[in-house]
């Protein structure tokens, strides 16, 4: 189309500038050729489209071809050819360049769309400005709006002229409000209502106010893609002659309500008469047919035939035929009512990966993501096997985006190229900075979080931390691909002093060194099985006198010297099974996620003790882009000593209590505040006096209790919720996989199985105004319901929660609002 304007724009051009020639001479030879009204353009670039030089004789023919060849350059929007003696004059007007592209108005195209529509016209900063375009490019984005029922949109271009022959391109758009659809007519259907027929269609009309997920607004493509739905909906259940004849939209005057109407034909149902299959198979012919779901005898189902057709390719792509041809050719009998179903089947040739191209990974190299790569170049293609490969890089914590598509190589029928296209995303940072929590206050941390250290894939991490409640140095290493086999092996090395005051549990003092180590080894695609072993060492002090800890602290306690610090040292085994079938590895939105963890001490260590916990989460997306999807998730555990000390059995040490609040296990709730709390016991004053002098408590009836204000944590819990993640308001598409909103229930708590509510029932309670809980009993849990908002900052994850208590107890610290900021990952 642009060729045939400038044929015009030069035929007539060339008319009227040769009107000089003309009169003189209609023929002359060139002695001098004069080109004027040059600007950006340089001469020797404008010669090139001449085509004419010295000596050369011209006529109004060769003059005709010269401005049709300069006006093809695209960099002209006037030209004049005159004679003067024998001197070729060319006069030329130059495009001006296109200084700037301003977009205004637009609210359902982007900027960048938009500019890829204009490039497709040569439109773009620094290019000449085509003038004649413009309105085509209007009258397209006219179209589109249409399209999505904004029938009173306007586009204008507005072109501003600037100095040194430049002009600003300004795109103002009236989008207006769109057309809602006021009703949707089925006409001809007698077998089925409409209310059947309308429930699947995406265009949706007098809805609920609280149904925000329904279409309600005309939208040709949605029309075209539920009219398809429609004639599903039929062939589905045989009605194999189903047609939709004709369809309707009526708009209102004001332009602002759609009226649609779809006349249909329904037909009869016919029945599977055959079913054959026809073409190579490749030797697996009785495999297939054993599996096909078309069986002669039963309704013609349109969903199995096409189900059919893809797995018979699917099938054919695992040995290497990547591009087979499966056609279903029905051979339909009016007269009795049946189909008979003839699958050909081609195979085509198989193909082979000529080789395996990365693109996107400026941090990652490309060896790392080879290690995730089950297709092996060389080898026969398998789309199960790329499959695979993508799945497996997505759930990798320093990937956003994985694609990949097969290039074929031309001249080769028989080979391919496979391009994976990936997004890269922070995995942890360098975390120099600080934090801050409004309950952990202040903190400065520095050092090195990284789950691709480098680019390597390998997950190192160097912290030096400090918070109100601990302070920490940690060195740690993980190796995931140890072995090409895809054995991992890590460690670590620790040392933290914790306040456990400040974490709004109980009061003790804590010193802590380990040193561990951890080997994993894949049993497939999504399951893996690890086993560590960890060494620590542990000093305890300043402690309270609590009778829950006094029960551990007596096996260590100095009789001579009751108040000195306590130390024991621990050889801790585990061994853990871990699932992951989620499609990315941070803010996932399909999938599942499954662990399960039990670590127990050795015989010869100070304290015997196990612990067990298995944590769940399932997303199951509710669209079809995963923007809008639910969240379950399951957190159990349990822990208890074994074997006994002199006598007495073992517990679990205080110190490995599970603890509950706060935005990791229950929202709504201070931090590590569910749960048992200390409890002090004061004696009676009652004593009894032996005959030899000693003195031995009396009648326990008289003793009272307090408790105290903080948690002691728990040997048992669950905890779960379920959660809605949304669309997060305001955030462009390109920031979603990095801010995440959700609407959540959590429900849990925290108990001490070993707790003995009868033996303080009847002691005297000093808090008068707080009762004694059943610290065992399994029926208390803690409610909550609230909004929360993730962002992965470059400094680390950010967590606000807006949250209110449902279900609380007496002392329990609610909170409504709660957040966190610097915390690695």
């Amino acid at each position: 189309m642009k060729f045939n304007q400038l044929v015009v724009a030069g035929i007539l051009y060339s008319s009227a500038s040769l009107a000089n020639a003309a009169s003189d001479n209609s023929e002359f030879v060139v002695e001098d050729i004069r080109v004027e009204g040059l600007q950006r353009v340089a001469l020797g670039a404008a010669l090139t489209y001449i085509p004419v030089q010295r000596g050369d004789e011209v006529n109004t023919f060769r003059i005709t071809q010269l401005i049709r060849s300069l006006y093809s350059s695209t960099h002209f929007e006037d030209i004049e050819v005159l004679r003067d003696g024998n001197t070729l004059v060319i006069k030329v007007a130059e495009r001006p360049t296109i200084s700037n592209i301003i977009f205004e108005g637009n609210d359902d195209i982007k900027d960048e769309q938009l500019q890829e529509s204009l490039d497709g016209s040569n439109i773009r900063i620094g290019e000449p400005l085509d003038k004649t375009v413009l309105t085509s490019i209007e009258n397209g984005l006219k179209d589109f709006f249409y399209s999505i029922g904004k029938y009173n949109a306007d586009v204008t271009a507005i072109i501003t002229p600037l100095p040194r022959n430049r002009v600003d391109l300004k795109l103002l758009f009236e989008e207006g409000d769109a057309a809602s659809i006021k009703q949707i007519n089925i006409v001809g259907n007698e077998l089925f209502s409409d209310e059947e027929l309308l429930e699947d269609f995406e265009l949706q009309f007098n809805t609920a106010w609280w149904d925000f997920l329904s279409e309600t607004r005309y939208q040709q493509q949605t029309l075209q893609g539920d009219m398809e739905t429609l004639r599903n909906f039929y062939m589905d259940r045989g009605y194999l002659r189903f047609n939709v004849d004709s369809t309707q939209v009526a708009m209102t005057p004001e332009k602002d309500a759609i009226y649609i109407s779809m006349n249909v034909t329904e037909g009869e149902q016919y029945e599977i008469s055959e079913v054959e299959l026809v073409g190579e198979l490749l030797g697996h012919e009785n495999y297939i047919e054993q599996v096909l779901p078309l069986t002669p005898g039963e309704l013609y189902n349109q969903a199995e035939v096409t189900y059919t057709e893809e797995f018979i390719s699917k099938y054919l792509g695992r040995f290497g035929y990547a591009y087979p041809t499966v056609t279903t050719v029905p051979e339909i009998n009016d007269e009795d009512k049946t189909v008979k179903l003839t699958l050909r089947v081609d195979p085509g040739k198989r193909i082979y990966v000529r080789r395996i191209n990365f693109t996107g990974n400026t941090v990652t190299a490309d060896e790392v993501l080879r290690q995730n790569v089950v297709q092996m170049e060389g080898t026969w293609l398998s789309n199960s096997m790329l499959e695979t490969s993508k799945n497996s890089m997505s759930r990798l914590t320093y990937m956003e985006e994985v694609e990949f598509e097969t290039v074929r190589i031309p001249g080769k029928e028989d080979q391919v190229d496979v391009e994976f296209s990936v997004k890269e995303q922070p995995s942890g940072s360098f975390n120099a900075g600080i934090s801050y929590g409004d309950r952990t206050k202040l903190g400065l941390q520095a050092g090195i979080q990284q789950d691709n250290f480098l680019g390597t894939g390998k997950r190192v991490g160097i912290n030096v931390s400090t918070v109100s409640y601990q302070k920490s140095a940690q060195l740690s290493y993980t190796d995931p691909f140890f072995t090409i086999d895809g054995i991992s092996l890590g460690g670590t090395v620790a040392y933290s002093e914790f306040d456990g005051s400040s974490f709004n549990v109980i009061s003790y003092n804590q010193k802590r060194w380990s040193v561990g180590g951890t080997i994993g080894y894949p049993i497939d695609e999504f399951n893996r099985i690890s086993f560590g072993l960890t060494y620590s060492d542990i000093e305890l002090s300043n402690r309270g006198n609590y009778i829950q800890t006094n029960r551990f602290y007596s096996q260590f306690t100095d009789e001579l010297n009751p108040d000195a610090p306590i130390s024991y040292t621990s050889l801790e085994s585990s061994v853990s099974w871990s699932r992951s079938t989620i499609n990315r590895g941070l803010f996932p939105t399909a999938g599942s996620t499954q662990r399960a963890s039990f670590n127990i001490t050795t015989p010869n260590s100070d304290v015997n003790y196990f612990k067990s916990i298995y944590d769940a989460k399932f997303y199951f997306p509710l669209t079809r882009n995963q923007k809008w999807s639910v969240l379950t998730k399951l957190r159990v555990g349990y822990g208890n000593g074994y074997g006994d000390v002199n006598g007495n059995d073992q517990i679990l040490p205080f110190t490995q209590n599970f603890t509950a609040g706060g935005a990791d296990t229950l929202r709504g709730f201070e931090n590590n505040t569910v749960g048992p709390r200390g409890i002090f016991r004061t004696a009676g004053g009652n004593t009894i006096t032996l005959p030899d002098g000693t003195k031995i408590p009396g009648d326990p009836s008289g003793d009272s209790y307090q408790l105290s204000r903080r948690s002691l944590g728990g040997n048992a819990m669950i905890l779960g919720g379920v959660e809605l993640i949304t669309p997060t308001p305001f955030i462009e598409d390109d920031a979603s996989n990095s801010v995440r909103t959700s609407v959540f229930i959590d429900v849990g708590n925290v108990w001490d199985t070993e707790f003995d509510y009868d033996e303080y029932k009847e002691l005297n309670n000093l808090n008068s105004s707080e009762q004694l809980l059943d610290y065992s009993d399994w029926s208390l849990f803690r409610s909550s319901a609230g909004i929360s908002v993730q962002w992965i900052s470059p400094m680390g994850p950010m967590v606000f929660s807006f949250s209110k208590a449902l279900q609380e107890r007496e002392g329990d610290d609610a909170r409504f609002f709660t957040f966190n900021i610097g915390q690695t990952f």
